[in-house]
């Protein structure tokens, strides 16, 4: 294909993004936080009891943070509301770090658990047997679990609960504002939120009919009833990505759900440094899209025509018109200036509904070939597992019952 037929390409795959993200936004659900002065004895009263779990393996830097704001943040009393946090053997500082906040807090709903080692009787990945350590413990009537990187804001937690009784959702998953601090985040962050955006409100997605569904790990919601029904983290204890596990299983099973746009009650941000960027997204990308290599190169296609490719087209145009005079250099200018004024306004659209900015928007062809990485290298790790890992540990190893 000429570079022209590829700048054609880009600019029609990139309208039809656009089109599909400004739809997302629109039809995505989105909740105000409740107004903490504003609860009276009754609400408080007639509101049901919350368990909010937070597993925590090596958070030394985020675990405080998180859990104060919590605590902070939802002006629930303590037989409304129950904070477990599990130190799942962190070989940090965590546990001495929640110790301290505890004693200090002095707060009567905060628990916190030092994790036992995992049982033999079955292979548990990731955070869920620290999950399943605390939800066995909870009594809440909705169990909230939260990674600690998450940030909840004012009147969060009681907004998200009232929307599930209200609608009688059984399980809700949030998309938070994406907070970025490096430049591998910038790069890569936005974009990836964008397509999950997309993604998350796809017909393939809203068809029951369909076993495809989608959910956000660092922010679950569900029905106390309901998450017993499905068998607790118990039933997806092999999984890497026990969130989209537990979205197909609550489709299957058909209970009611919802994903929520909460950049208003959540931040979010996942991957502090390049290397955990990623190792996070080569862990969880391609199992998270239920092993399809298929979907994997659609969204290696679709990043690079969007974002890479008007910036190759670009620069190849000015070129030929340097060294190769006459043809059709300047129409290949104009294509690819207005697909990159196009790729523009997806990001800045994109960054207004995940409360972020566009910043470093021009490097975002960089961002594309990134992503596109990711996506393959996540296919060779976890079909082969060459360096298949989380924080060191080894989940090919944990797979055949080793813990390391």
């Amino acid at each position: 294909m000429t570079i022209l037929g590829f700048l054609l390409l880009s600019l029609c795959i990139s309208i039809s993004y656009w089109l599909e993200l400004n739809r997302a936004i629109k039809e995505l659900p989105q909740i105000v936080p409740v107004d903490q002065e504003r609860k009276t004895d009754l609400f408080i009263e007639q509101f049901p009891k919350v368990s909010i779990i937070v597993p925590a393996y090596n958070e030394a830097e985020n675990i405080e943070a998180c859990v104060e704001a919590i605590l902070l943040n939802t002006a629930l009393p303590p037989e409304k509301l129950e904070v477990w946090v599990v130190d799942d053997q962190s070989s940090d500082r965590t546990l001495a770090i929640l110790h301290a906040f505890q004693q200090q807090s002095r707060d009567p709903r905060l628990q916190v658990i030092s994790g036992i080692p995992k049982p033999e009787d079955r292979v548990w990945l990731g955070k869920n047997w620290a999950c399943q350590q605390a939800a066995s413990k909870a009594t809440g009537d909705y169990f909230i679990f939260i990674d600690a990187d998450v940030r909840v804001k004012p009147g969060a937690i009681t907004a998200i609960v009232q929307t599930a009784v209200t609608r009688q959702l059984d399980f809700i998953t949030c998309i938070p504002q994406v907070v970025s601090g490096s430049l591998a985040e910038w790069l890569v962050q936005p974009l990836m939120y964008i397509n999950v955006l997309v993604s998350f409100n796809s017909a393939v997605v809203k068809n029951p009919k369909t076993k495809t569904a989608y959910a956000l790990g660092p922010f679950l919601l569900f029905h106390a009833a309901a998450y017993q029904q499905l068998g607790t983290h118990a039933t997806v204890s092999q999984e890497v990505a026990e969130d989209v596990a537990f979205a197909r299983k609550v489709k299957q099973q058909g209970f009611s759900a919802c994903s929520i746009l909460a950049p208003n009650l959540l931040s979010l941000r996942m991957y502090q440094t390049w290397q955990a960027l990623w190792e996070g997204w080569t862990k969880v990308l391609y199992v998270g899209a239920h092993r399809s290599v298929s979907m994997m190169l659609l969204l290696v296609f679709v990043m690079l025509l969007v974002y890479t490719i008007p910036w190759i087209g670009l620069g190849l145009a000015f070129v030929q018109i340097v060294y190769i005079p006459g043809g059709l250099g300047w129409a290949k200018i104009g294509l690819a200036a207005v697909t990159i004024l196009l790729q523009y306004g997806i990001r800045a659209q994109g960054s207004r509904a995940l409360g972020t900015q566009p910043r470093y928007w021009w490097l975002q062809g960089v961002g594309g070939c990134l992503i596109a990485s990711l996506a393959i290298v996540s296919i060779i790790k976890a079909e082969t597992g060459w360096g298949w890992t989380w924080r060191g540990r080894s989940l090919v190893a944990a797979r055949k019952g080793i813990d390391q």
